[in-house]
């Protein structure tokens, strides 16, 4: 786990220490173990810790060190093979390494350190690109092939590591965060119109290949991309992998929850592959608890170290159920509380440490978690991301599911279904039949309907027409298909928009803090079957969710936890916190800095955030977006043209 980054000039020239010294520097927290470089330059390779001032270079690789596997100075990047031809610098875990490893040598490789870093370099010199699908792991990693004369570039799956480029004047630059590409000369800290709106109107803040910033892309999940070194020019991404969502399991429920056991266990067995210390989140959720559980059930000597957020509300705290799955897992709890002044006083690190806006103050919470983790010296974290968004954690799945039934005729189930979810502790009630209803309402009435609700997509406060100046008149996001409504929903929230926003506030969060942060519910064995099986076994006809997942997880995890009716994601009392530092949300949206977005109508916002402190409109996260887009545009100096 690490920080990478990199410059090809084309033409090669000198590389001036104001452009390698950000990649070094504002990359330190993802690896403060160790350091280095290479450049490649006529043929020439050279690499070390310290940058000369005078160097020259077609291409310079930096790498900061995070030490997980192989703690010894053979796992120092960059690293090459040993014919010299390929040259890695990698961000991430391949913890299916040592069954690759023993593949590799039957193949004639040799090895000369324990890292997961070496496998990965000789996989891709014996198999090139297809080695990616032999990978389990995250990873974000870039090669540099001195006779092909490219840079190849890589990103895991699902998107659990960053990787950002830029095309910038001098050639082409990549780093694991944007702040070091937002450095080189000629990268505009301009807008992305499409993505502020986006994150404005539906608090979508991850999602495809471009980012919040005009000039800087991300390279997508699943995808790989090769550059010239004498032509960089505008690369193109590649797929790699993809969810099969034609592929069908023909599984009775009680087989399929016995193979969903033995592929999670599985998959918690190879992320608690570590030389260093290993914990875990625990939130008191079904995930959570399970992977405690598990690390317990793998290891009964195991010292395990939980780390979680206490609201103080009772209405959020989920305290309880944190005890009940620590006492089962035997493992030492600790936990952390917050207040709105303490959020306050530290808004602007968070916002310096996500990079772009995020959605909700949960990712505080979550920051504290990890720096919690790093006071108690863990360096490795497992983490539930990525459940909720396959087996229909969350009560929206349930309306989905809805829709899928009605959309299959089978109406009776679908109306069963809706007044079930509607018992359910914090359901939307009736809304689940509005919103399965809603599934199947064609996407050029989609609006017109909003209208009518007095829910319009252009709500006052947001300039419709300053959007519409720069080409954007609604959301990026892709439209449902097919009769199978929720596994496409699944599908959507895992590729587009709530999992990837999660992972980076994750990846974000934790690395803040030098924590490596692991999420056992990814892997393409596990979501490929979670994917195979039938909608009715995810949630089941009495809106029970994750409902073989509960099943495959029944003497292992404690009954109270396994069932559990109600869900409470990672909440905060958000509107409380808010409401208490009022006169500091009014400062912020009274300031030089607002007056300078024109993208939200200013006035407008102030004036609900007047009605909402009164108490005559209702509260929601809109107020948060506005307040965390200002201070991010002040803090990055952002242009919002």
């Amino acid at each position: 786990m690490c920080g990478i980054g990199g410059l090809l000039l084309a033409p090669p020239g000198p590389v001036k220490p104001e452009w390698m010294q950000p990649f070094l520097h504002h990359l330190e927290h993802r690896g403060p173990d160790d350091s280095g470089w290479l450049s490649f330059h006529r043929g020439k390779l050279d690499r070390g810790r310290d940058i000369p001032n005078d160097l020259l270079a077609s291409v310079a690789l930096f790498h900061r060190r995070l030490s997980i596997l192989d703690l010894s100075e053979a796992g120092w990047q960059p690293m090459g093979t040993p014919d010299g031809r390929y040259w890695i610098v990698f961000n991430g875990e391949i913890y299916n390494y040592l069954e690759l490893r023993e593949e590799l040598e039957a193949l004639g490789h040799r090895f000369q350190s324990r890292s997961d870093t070496e496998v990965l370099l000789a996989a891709f010199a014996e198999w090139g690109p297809q080695c990616l699908t032999r990978l389990i792991g995250m990873f974000a990693f870039v090669i540099l092939d001195v006779k092909k004369r490219t840079l190849f570039l890589a990103r895991d799956f699902f998107g659990i590591k960053p990787l950002y480029y830029a095309c910038w004047q001098e050639g082409f630059a990549f780093a694991s965060e944007i702040r070091p590409l937002l450095e080189l000369p000629s990268v505009k800290r301009l807008v992305n119109a499409q993505r502020l709106f986006d994150y404005l109107r539906s608090g979508i803040t991850d999602h495809g290949g471009e980012t919040f910033f005009a000039h800087v892309q991300q390279l997508p999940a699943a995808q790989y991309m090769e550059v010239s070194l004498d032509d960089p020019g505008s690369p193109e991404p590649v797929r790699y992998w993809q969810v099969d969502l034609n592929q069908k399991a023909d599984l009775s429920f009680d087989k399929a929850a016995e193979q969903l056991r033995d592929l999670f266990l599985e998959s918690v067995r190879l992320h608690l592959r570590s030389d260093v210390p290993v914990g875990a989140a625990l939130s008191g959720g079904i995930d959570s608890s399970s992977i405690v559980a598990v690390m317990r059930l793998l290891d009964p000597d195991l010292v395990i170290h939980s780390f979680s957020y206490i609201a103080d509300d009772p209405n959020f705290s989920e305290e309880r159920w944190v005890d009940v799955a620590g006492r089962a897992a035997r493992v030492v709890v600790h936990k952390v509380r917050t207040t709105s002044e303490e959020l306050v006083d530290d808004l602007d690190r968070l916002i310096g440490v996500q990079g772009e806006p995020f959605g909700s103050t949960s990712m505080y919470a979550q920051n504290r978690i990890f720096q919690k983790a790093r006071e108690t010296g863990i360096k490795v974290m497992l983490d539930g991301q990525g459940a909720d968004e396959l087996l229909g954690g969350y009560y929206n799945y349930l309306g989905a599911r809805v829709g899928s039934l009605l959309r299959q005729g089978r109406w009776a189930k679908a109306i069963k279904l809706s007044h079930a979810a509607s018992r359910l502790p914090g359901a939307p009630g009736s809304g689940t039949l509005a919103r399965g209803l809603g599934f199947l309402v064609p996407s050029n009435l989609k609006d017109p309907l909003r209208h009518l609700l007095g829910r319009d997509h252009h709500p006052a406060w947001l300039n419709a027409s300053w959007f519409s100046e720069r080409g954007v008149n609604g959301s990026s996001l892709n439209e449902h298909q097919g009769n199978e409504l929720l596994k496409h929903e699944l599908y959507l929230t895992l590729t587009q928009t709530s999992l990837p926003q999660l992972l980076h506030y994750e990846d974000r969060n934790s690395m803040a803090f030098s924590i490596e942060s692991r999420v056992p519910f990814l892997t393409p064995p596990l979501v490929n079957f979670l994917f195979a099986l039938p909608e009715e076994y995810v949630i089941a006809g009495d809106g029970t969710t994750k409902a073989v997942f509960r099943q495959a997880m029944r003497g292992i995890v404690p009954d109270a936890i396994l069932d559990r009716r109600d869900k409470m994601g990672f909440p905060t009392p958000e509107r409380n916190w808010l409401l208490s530092a009022r006169s500091w949300v009014n400062r912020v949206l009274e300031s030089e800095s607002a007056a300078q977005v024109p993208a939200i109508d200013i006035g407008r916002a102030q004036a609900e955030w007047a009605q909402i402190v009164q108490g005559s409109m209702q509260y929601d996260s809109r107020v948060w977006r506005w307040v965390n887009m200002i201070l991010w545009v002040q803090k990055f100096a952002v242009r919002v043209e």
